[in-house]
């Protein structure tokens, strides 16, 4: 076989291979686009979030075990307001030791209408729905993970602070408290 034939041969393979993806992706649905303005504008919702803020927090880590942590919380958008990145560090008041490093990104689905989190806490992540209120001041979230179950709900106080308690339930136990929180926006 000469140069040209095989030029022949490859460009007549890669007309017939474009021709037939183009056919089988003219085939599908094309994928819908998302309103990204919608999303903005649910996103803006979320916006009491946004700064730094600093405070104290006790975490459950072991059965009746709390632990007393000074605790920073950060919240920014991000891609252009359609993604909330909140990053939250405990650091133990004993030793100032980090005890708890949490990451969380909230984004709003407009298809669904529907505000879902992606957090990442001590080598693990999970995806959860989040509800935000209808007076837009809270904002509320769970996960169900086998017997394990829980529940998070973060809200403004009337001091203006951000609060956060969440609850865990373990089977048929009654909840019990996994985390209270309490940070002041810094100036």
């Amino acid at each position: 076989m000469q140069v040209s034939s095989v030029v022949m041969f490859h460009s007549t393979l890669f007309f017939l291979t474009a021709v037939s993806l183009g056919v089988s992706c003219m085939a599908q649905a094309p994928p819908r686009m998302p309103n990204v303005e919608a999303q903005r504008a649910a996103m803006k919702k979320l916006s009491f979030l946004t700064g730094k803020w600093s405070g104290e927090a006790s975490l459950l880590r072991a059965p009746g075990q709390y632990v007393d942590l000074l605790q920073t919380e950060q919240a920014q958008f991000k891609l252009d307001g359609l993604v909330l990145m909140i990053e939250g560090v405990g650091r133990t008041k004993s030793d100032g030791r980090p005890s708890l490093q949490a990451l969380g990104l909230v984004s709003f689905d407009d298809e669904s209408g529907t505000y879902r989190m992606r957090a990442f806490n001590d080598g693990r992540w999970l995806e959860s729905d989040l509800k935000l209120a209808d007076d837009g001041t809270a904002i509320t979230w769970g996960f169900t993970l086998g017997d394990i179950k829980t529940n998070s709900v973060l809200r403004l106080n009337e001091k203006g602070e951000w609060t956060e308690h969440a609850e865990l339930t373990i089977g048929t136990r009654p909840p019990q408290r996994l985390l209270d929180l309490r940070v002041r926006k810094l100036p």
